[in-house]
């Protein structure tokens, strides 16, 4: 399977299992010039803007390396962007999470990062 293929598969398991924990997914692979969010979830009173990380040669401790500043800045500037087309979400608290993905489990790191937006 390509990597691109791997990526949406995990991203579908992802949401199948945010969902399943009760979230609800409202938006997938949201594009900007500044780069991709894989999913947006309300949980509760709260938007959740998510990375998917499907892997099965690194480990979960390698996460940082997927998700370096770069890229977490890439997905803050792509959250602003999103929250200044839908309004409806200004005012709700935000949360960035990582959902980490391997051929064995699942694991879902809840505000893996923080920024104001």
């Amino acid at each position: 399977m390509s990597k691109t293929g791997a990526g949406r598969e995990g991203e579908a398991r992802a949401a199948a299992w945010l969902e399943e924990k009760g979230l609800h997914i409202i938006a997938r692979n949201v594009r900007s010039k500044t780069g991709e969010i894989d999913l947006i979830a309300l949980d509760g009173e709260t938007l959740v803007f998510i990375e998917v990380k499907t892997w099965s040669v690194y480990a979960m401790d390698s996460l940082d390396y997927g998700i370096d500043l770069k890229k977490q800045r890439r997905i803050i500037e792509t959250a602003k962007y999103f929250l200044s087309v839908h309004r409806k979400y200004n005012g709700m608290a935000v949360r960035f999470d990582v959902v980490f993905i391997s051929p064995e489990s699942i694991t879902h790191l809840a505000s893996a990062f923080m920024e104001c937006v």
